[in-house]
């Protein structure tokens, strides 16, 4: 096992006791684990068991980001900021919905680039928790939520916020957020909009089993989604520190998402 310390948001003074394995190649991405050293003892976590590691302050920002050097949330919401501006808009006319929020990294980034109105959205209440303790200025909500059965309540709720972008960082193609899910939160957003997201190349590729890149064929042939920009990029490095290339994308949402799609 190699041991590892990190010092992040909570434990500057500190540091967060991390081992991983030794040969880790034969791990696939979602089936990675590490141990974290906590209450005198090793405890031994996935890094996908996203409700346990949000219930440990600073956990998640010390293996994604400081130790598997994760640069999703700035690629994307750079991504999302460049096409805006290429089309003669302002980021600070966006009204986001940050889905699959996590822990807020990707509304910081928001934030950073002059974006207002931001919500944050995720199915695990943890995320939320994690939120308000370690960002809690990320969001001007946060809604936790199944997206595959809304109800009505929070449906009014999001459609009043006059959402004009979507944004999707990280959580897409494990199962993590199905197709129905992604297609209802694409419905939240206003036409014309905007969408930005980012994904593991292998499910944007013919033989993807997940239906997602079926599924952006499918929006694009209907004329929902025109494509802007996509660029391949280094999204972190896998536990046996091999690079993990992902795609970002940015589109316009041109019109509504077809009732058939959604009843699906």
């Amino acid at each position: 096992m190699r041991e590892v310390e990190v010092r992040g948001l909570f434990n500057v003074g500190n540091p967060m006791k991390l081992r991983f394995e030794d040969d880790a190649a034969s791990l696939s991405q979602d089936e990675e684990w590490f141990e974290v050293h906590q209450d005198g003892k090793w405890r031994r976590l996935r890094i996908h068991d996203y409700d346990e590691v949000y219930d440990i302050p600073g956990l998640y920002e010390a293996v994604v980001y400081r130790v598997l050097k994760c640069t999703s949330p700035t690629v994307v919401v750079s991504a999302l900021r460049d096409a805006v501006v290429l089309n003669g808009e302002a980021p600070e006319g966006l009204r986001v919905l940050d889905f699959g929020a996590g822990n807020g990294m990707a509304g910081v980034e928001l934030r950073s680039i002059g974006v207002e109105s931001v919500i944050g959205s995720d199915i695990i209440p943890q995320a939320k928790t994690a939120t308000a303790r370690e960002r809690h200025y990320a969001y001007d909500d946060y809604v936790i939520a199944d997206f595959t059965a809304l109800t009505p309540e929070q449906t009014a709720q999001l459609r009043g916020e006059h959402l004009n972008s979507l944004v999707v960082v990280a959580a897409l193609g494990f199962g993590d957020i199905p197709s129905a899910a992604f297609l209802t939160a694409l419905d939240l957003v206003e036409s014309p909009g905007w969408v930005a997201f980012n994904i593991k190349e292998d499910f944007l590729e013919t033989t993807d089993t997940s239906g997602f890149a079926g599924l952006l064929q499918q929006l694009a042939a209907e004329g929902v989604l025109q494509r802007e920009s996509f660029r391949r990029y280094q999204h972190r490095i896998s536990f046996a520190g091999q690079p993990l290339h992902y795609g970002v994308m940015v589109a316009r949402k041109l019109k509504p998402v077809p009732a058939r799609f959604l009843d699906c």
